[in-house]
């Protein structure tokens, strides 16, 4: 039987580089872009003897921003994972996309190409926030390609906001969520915004901590946001992910529970049979030895039990769900509690944990501290 295999296709070309933003990612010229996905194509073939041992259940095109390719190369890529793994009818596949540079012809024929999800990245429905994100797009843009999305065929659209933006209030970010529900969508991503050394924002903000939301804003935002969205139709089923039901991220969730996943393209990391790699992010290194997956290689770890353990903990435990004891054992061959004795005693005790039947999960408490949590699932 073959194993099932996610396939996370890196395009690290935007039309501009935002602010906050720390990614592989820069403008790219055609030819750049060109040789780009000539490269990829490359790469993806070399994988044929690897793929016939899989089946290819998500795809997500992810960057930068893929929807600045021309519909003719997302169309290429496409037919090379196709030419070369046998991908499942009912795949879920993803492209990201910023308003602004999807047109009508385009969104079109990503629907004939099988996309069937996409992920828009608006992060702010005021015009003004994102001005300040060096955004390229306005909110009515964000419209126009939500309206030119649905009209060419797509029932799953996702888009991603960023929280605690500097000056932000609660009151201002209840506007935001409020006017952003005007606009049905099937699954929504709240990410906390964070500075990143090396970006617009560090140099703005890095030494100026009194310029951003404090820690109780910060922590009113976060729970109103789950209470709102709960109570039109949403469910928290990760930290920083809600989805009407059945309209979960298949793909992203491959990340949490630790299932196999080939990363192709510049950067692109990899999990497969517990081994971890990354491909270089080197240009030149990349366009020359693209067909050639052991010369993209730069960093390659097995995994050994212990780390095992650590990520089934931490990244299990950013689900709301939580991580299954059964599971842990089935894989493991060890009990969870004797393993992690001290600090599942530690965070049951504090709140920070519950335990249900068979589940462990975060408590609400311990979402809003969960690094300090998922510290103590680490061995010395």
């Amino acid at each position: 039987m073959k194993k099932d295999l996610g396939l996370y296709i890196h395009i690290p070309f935007c039309v501009k580089k935002c602010a906050y933003c720390d990614f592989l990612s820069w403008k790219g010229s055609g030819e750049e872009r060109e040789a780009y996905v000539q490269a990829l194509e490359k790469e993806i073939s070399s994988y044929s003897e690897f793929a016939k041992d899989y089946r290819v259940s998500t795809v997500f095109f992810g960057g930068g921003t893929p929807s600045v390719l021309e519909g003719e190369q997302t169309e290429r890529i496409l037919k090379k994972i196709r030419d070369t793994f046998r991908v499942e009818k009912d795949a879920e596949i993803t492209l990201e996309m910023n308003p602004g540079t999807a047109q009508k012809e385009k969104l079109l024929l990503y629907r004939e190409l099988g996309i069937n999800r996409l992920s828009i990245g608006l992060q702010s429905v005021k015009n003004e926030n994102l001005k300040l994100l060096g955004r390229i797009h306005t909110y009515g843009d964000f419209l126009d390609s939500y309206r030119m999305a649905r009209e060419a065929g797509f029932d799953n659209i996702s888009a991603d906001l960023i929280s605690s933006l500097p000056g932000q209030t609660l009151e201002e970010w209840k506007e935001e969520l409020e006017i952003l529900q005007e606009t049905p969508l099937e699954h929504i991503s709240v990410y906390q915004l964070i500075i990143e050394k090396g970006t617009e924002f560090y140099e703005k903000y890095g030494e100026h901590e009194e310029l951003l939301p404090d820690e109780e804003t910060s922590r009113e935002i976060y729970l109103w946001t789950g209470k709102y969205l709960k109570e039109h139709g949403f469910e928290q089923y990760e930290i920083s992910n809600y989805a009407r039901p059945s309209r979960k991220s298949r793909h992203n969730l491959r990340y949490w529970e630790r299932k196999d996943y080939l990363g192709l393209g510049l950067g692109a990391a990899s999990m497969v049979h517990n081994i971890r790699m990354s491909n270089t992010r080197d240009w030149e290194k990349y366009i020359e030895g693209s067909q050639n997956p052991k010369r993209l290689r730069e960093e390659v770890e097995f995994l050994e039990e212990p780390r095992q353990m650590e990520e089934f903990m931490f990244l299990g435990l950013r689900k709301t769900e939580g991580v299954s004891r059964k599971e842990f054992r089935r894989i493991f061959g060890r009990d969870l509690d004797m393993v992690y004795e001290k600090a599942l005693q530690k965070h049951l005790e504090n709140g920070m944990l519950e335990a249900s039947k068979d589940r462990i999960r975060l408590s609400q408490a311990g979402i809003l501290v969960s690094n300090q949590v998922l510290s103590d699932f680490i061995f010395d």
